[in-house]
């Protein structure tokens, strides 16, 4: 998978940063999530595979694009037969974002990427569009914190792992109110926080990496990103655990179903009949192969953003894979037209 596909989905994700970050700063994070699930969508289909989306834009009925459960490559065309020989063929299974922090891109603010995750069929936990309880942290904290902990007692294994006084770690936690209570006892407990408005998946990955200065993500994100950053995490080795929150009152947001018992209910039509279970990112991205890829958007802790030059563009991206157990960072230069000079840095 990784030999077919590598470069390909590396242009997937540079092709949807470069299309969002035109419009970084200009306030229109709608636009700058559109341009980029077109520009994603239409590298994906010149590929030569037959993929699904398992993780997206959401629901058919609410986005006409990389919806949940559409197919794309070229071999989902009506004359695949004629090009594309099924027994050849690997069925994969697609999560995307292909502008995650879109308010990030639209306030021009750093942090923002475009980012999927494949697997064969099946690889990849088909999350609701729920939100999510989280916890990140480096490979040699792997199995050792545990989400059911309190903060106080992860952020002491957390110390132990790295051989850190917890007042030298750095927590990043999303600037909501449903994390008062978590961004308080952090800090009681010693450690510093950094807030950030969106983008979690970023702070996910970046614990995995040493020389980020983030060693722990914790707190409640949007699941479908849980899966995502799961992915990453079992190609690089790190902890990550996530618990779907299924009750309104617990997210604050107003943005999930209207009541506790309807969303356990169609948590039980998707097949999910333990609502409290704790998945582990071997769970949530379970296939034998899982390859990550990510670009970025506006600058980040891993990657610069797009840079643009007259006559073409210059990316950073961040490739992860199981297969070849490496961490790949990409740096390419695109070239729109003639340039009169192509720059470097």
């Amino acid at each position: 998978m990784e030999n077919t596909l590598g470069l390909e989905i590396i242009e997937v994700v540079e092709q949807a940063a470069i299309a969002s970050s035109k419009w970084m700063g200009k306030g229109e994070k709608d636009i700058a999530d559109q341009v980029a699930v077109d520009a994603m969508r239409e590298r994906m289909n010149k590929i030569h595979m037959r993929g699904r989306i398992v993780i997206g834009e959401g629901e058919r009925d609410e986005a006409p694009m990389l919806y949940i459960g559409e197919e794309v490559g070229i071999c989902t065309q009506e004359n695949a037969s004629t090009f594309c020989n099924p027994d050849e063929l690997v069925e994969i299974d697609i999560a995307v974002d292909p502008c995650e922090g879109t308010n990030l891109v639209a306030y021009g603010q750093n942090g923002s990427m475009a980012v999927l995750a494949i697997s064969e069929k099946g690889g990849l936990f088909a999350a609701p569009d729920f939100y999510m309880k989280k916890l990140a942290a480096p490979p040699a904290a792997k199995g050792k914190v545990d989400i059911n902990k309190s903060a106080t007692e992860n952020l002491k294994i957390l110390g132990e792992c790295l051989g850190r006084a917890v007042e030298e770690l750095v927590v990043v936690v999303m600037d909501r109110p449903r994390h008062k209570e978590l961004i308080q006892e952090i800090r009681d407990a010693g450690a510093r926080v950094r807030l950030i408005s969106d983008g979690d998946v970023s702070a996910a990955i970046s614990c995995a990496f040493s020389g980020t200065n983030i060693h722990c993500l914790m707190g409640i994100g949007a699941a479908p990103e849980g899966v995502i950053s799961a992915a990453a995490m079992r190609c690089l080795g790190g902890h990550f655990q996530g618990q779907l929150v299924y009750d309104p009152a617990v997210v604050q947001t107003g943005l999930i179903g209207e009541s506790r018992e309807g969303n356990l209910k169609r948590l039980g039509e998707m097949g999910i009949t333990d609502g409290d279970r704790v998945y582990e990112c071997e769970e949530l991205a379970s296939g034998e192969t899982v390859l990550f890829a990510a670009c970025g958007i506006t600058p980040g802790t891993l990657m610069e953003g797009v840079r643009f030059f007259h006559g073409g563009a210059r990316t950073q991206s961040l490739v992860i894979s199981t297969q070849s157990k490496t961490a790949r960072f990409v740096d390419t230069v695109h070239l729109f037209e003639a340039p009169k000079v192509i720059q470097l840095k």
